[in-house]
């Protein structure tokens, strides 16, 4: 029995570290592909571990393992440095008899292991992307990361505000123009008027969050929201005068990397579930909606004006965010 192994921190796996492995898996009866991790890593181990084992679970012979780096010493030359590295994965493994790499430290390794080493696209001609590429502007590399990898780094945009101010036509429009999805106000789908009750805004709080993340794994680099929790513990206080815990506890749930703030100057339109058109309880409502931001010290961009003005300010902070890919 051939095993390979490959090894590296997959922060995160893409599709040039794919391809290795399944050229590996060409090579030897079993590819230990071993992940290692520090504290200081900026993306969870288990994690990225997980994104391994989802990409391989209809490949029993691809082993995901994890191991913690606490053994490696950059300053050494490579034969020194991969000798510790071996002696590491003796313990750790069975027998290797291949070592794959795209790197330089594979030939040292390898002979560290008493094993052959086979070197893949080390020109990087194939794939050229790293993980360090891919942390830095994650869109400019959208194509090399994988399905189940994505979510991680989709920008997550709230259209957020109080009733009437065109948060769901924007959401719909916003996501048309940037070929995603969009998650809709899902209390909408669950009550037909105001009169709920303390369960029905528990539902609807798991069920917005439930949305959000379902959107998420086919959400195209950016995923507009229609609403968030806040919200709903807005109009749970309002119609209640009460908040349940769990929708603060649903709050830390999801962070939103962009909030715009929908303003009022926009006539309000009945639809049979609106009920605060009033020049006063709209003003009092989008004062709450604002206050609650503040007060969570969170950042928002304004959306005023015409329907033509929102979209302008809405789609000139996307390119931004889009164009820097932070």
């Amino acid at each position: 029995m051939t095993r390979a192994l490959v090894i590296g921190k997959f922060m995160p796996i893409h599709n040039g570290h794919i391809a290795l492995i399944n050229f590996a898996a060409t090579h030897a009866d079993e590819v230990i592909v071993s992940m290692s991790y520090t504290k200081a890593d900026v993306t969870d181990p288990a994690l990225r571990l997980k994104w391994i084992k989802e990409i391989f679970k209809d490949r029993p012979n691809i082993v995901p393992s994890i191991i913690e780096d606490n053994f490696d010493d950059v300053s050494l030359p490579l034969p020194e440095r991969t000798k510790t590295w071996a002696e590491v994965m003796r313990r750790a493994y069975p027998k290797i008899g291949l070592i794959v790499s795209s790197e330089e430290y594979g030939e040292p390794f390898a002979a560290n292991l008493d094993a052959k080493h086979i070197l893949f696209d080390a020109d990087r001609e194939k794939f050229p992307v790293s993980a360090s590429r891919i942390r830095e502007n994650p869109f400019r590399y959208w194509e090399f990361i994988p399905a189940v990898v994505r979510p991680y780094f989709v920008k997550k945009v709230c259209f957020y505000g109080s009733e009437s101010t065109g948060k769901s036509f924007m959401a719909q429009k916003m996501a048309r123009l940037y070929q995603t999805e969009f998650v809709p106000e899902v209390a909408r789908e669950l009550i037909t008027s105001n009169e709920f009750t303390e369960a029905d805004i528990v539902k609807i709080g798991h069920a917005q969050i439930n949305r959000i993340n379902e959107k998420l794994k086919t959400a195209n680099k950016i995923l507009f929201c229609d609403t968030d929790t806040i919200t709903t513990q807005i109009y749970s206080q309002h119609y209640l005068n009460t908040v349940p815990p769990v929708l603060y506890e649903l709050e830390k749930q999801v962070q939103y990397d962009h909030y715009f703030l929908f303003d009022i100057d926009v006539p309000w339109v009945a639809d049979g579930l609106r009920d605060l058109g009033s020049e006063e309880g709209r003003r009092r409502m989008y004062q709450t909606f604002k206050d609650e931001l503040d007060r969570r010290q969170l950042n928002y961009i304004p959306v005023q004006g015409s329907w033509a003005e929102r979209e302008q300010v809405i789609v000139q902070a996307v390119e931004e965010l889009l164009d820097s890919g932070e």
